[in-house]
This record gives structure tokens, sequence and C-alpha cells, in this order.
């Protein structure tokens, strides 16, 4: 692994590191695969995941590192869940849809206590991570995205962004300028994406109830 690790060039300054780039260009297919909303967004995600991984392992930055263990094992279910719901849909894909004002609550109130608990923990032990607080947002962030984009929800794209806004300065403070450039990358990408499953989410049709004419 040692040359995923080893320096591929130098851009404005910026020392790009090959499992940075590597990681980050398939993390930028996933993201283009969950727009397209094609299944092939899990596994590619995985591998991002795995690269991502070493690149942050060596580096010591544990949070980072450990969000993408959490990466994978949220990819496996999200692959499970998008195989069992693309059935409903005429093309064979995931059928987008808006979270119920619950669901909402409950993914802002995950975020928030996860975000708080996983930085306690970085600050009790302070080897795991160089900056608790963003590394915990983006940690607890990433894991409600995937999450929401595993269930469908629109609202992932949102939770991206929040994502993307502490990510930027995070990666380029850290050394991983390549993850820098990225994620802004990802930011539009992201607005692209929420754009096409919001009109999706407006076009799929509604249930029934029960008793009204059809």
């Amino acid at each position: 692994m040692n040359w995923l690790n080893s320096e591929a060039f130098v851009l404005f300054g910026q020392h790009i590191k090959w499992s940075d780039m590597i990681g980050n260009v398939v993390g930028l297919i996933a993201l283009a695969f969950g727009w397209r909303r094609s299944i092939w967004s899990w596994p590619t995600q995985f591998v991002s995941g795995v690269i991502l991984f070493a690149a942050f392992a060596t580096a010591h930055l544990s949070g980072s590192a450990g969000k993408q263990i959490v990466v994978m094992v949220v990819a496996v279910y999200g692959w499970w869940q998008w195989n069992r719901g693309r059935g409903g849909s005429a093309d064979g894909h995931i059928t987008p849809r808006f979270a119920t004002w619950r669901e909402r609550a409950i993914l802002v109130g995950s975020a928030a206590v996860g975000t708080v608990a996983v930085a306690a923990l970085f600050k009790a032990y302070p080897s795991l991570s160089w900056d608790p607080w963003p590394d915990a947002y983006i940690f607890v962030g990433t894991i409600v995205a995937m999450y929401a984009q595993a269930r469908g929800m629109v609202e992932f794209w949102f939770a991206w962004l929040l994502v993307d806004l502490v990510g930027v300065p995070l990666n380029f403070a850290n050394g991983f300028a390549f993850s820098g450039f990225v994620y802004v990358i990802y930011g539009a990408l992201v607005l692209w994406g929420m754009r096409d499953w919001w009109l999706r989410s407006r076009k799929a049709p509604q249930p029934v109830l029960e008793g009204a004419p059809a």
C-alpha cells in the first residue's frame, strides 16, 4: 500500500496523494450513480471507502478513517435496501421520495446527538482525531446522508451539502487537497442530483387512500 499513499503530483502548491485522488474520483463516480438512481452507486462507494480508509489511517485521522468503515457498512445496507425497492419503479431504479416530518426530525436529532457523542469521544482520546468537532460532524453527517440515500429520501442531498461545507476546509487543513477540490465538485453534483430527485419525487405516483376513488 506504500505507493497508494505516496505523492502523485503537486497542484497549486498542494501535495496530492494517490490514495486521496483515486478514492475521491471513485467517490465522484458513486455520487453520479446515485444521481442516476443506479444500484451501482453502492459497490462503487464501498470501493471508495476501502481506498480512503488506507489514506486516512496512514495520516492518523482515525475519525475520517473510521467514517470509511461506516461508509462500507452502509454501502452494503444500501445495496440490499435498493435491491428490495427497485420493483416499485417502472424503470427498475429506486423511486425517490421526500421524508416525512417525523423522519426529518429523527435525521436531524440523530445527527446532532451523534455529533456531540463522537466529538466527546474524540476529545477524550485526542489520538483519534486532530480536529474533534469537524471530524465528528463529517463522520456523523456522512452516516445520516448515506442512510437517507438508502431509504430513497430526497433529503440525503441536503445532508451531503451540509457535510461539504465543513469537509472542504477540513481536508485542505489536513493535507488532503484533492479531497478538498473534489468536495467542491461534489457540491455541484449534489445540487444537480437534488434537482433531479426533487422533480422525480413530484412525478412519483401517490398512494390512493382506501375507499377513495382512483
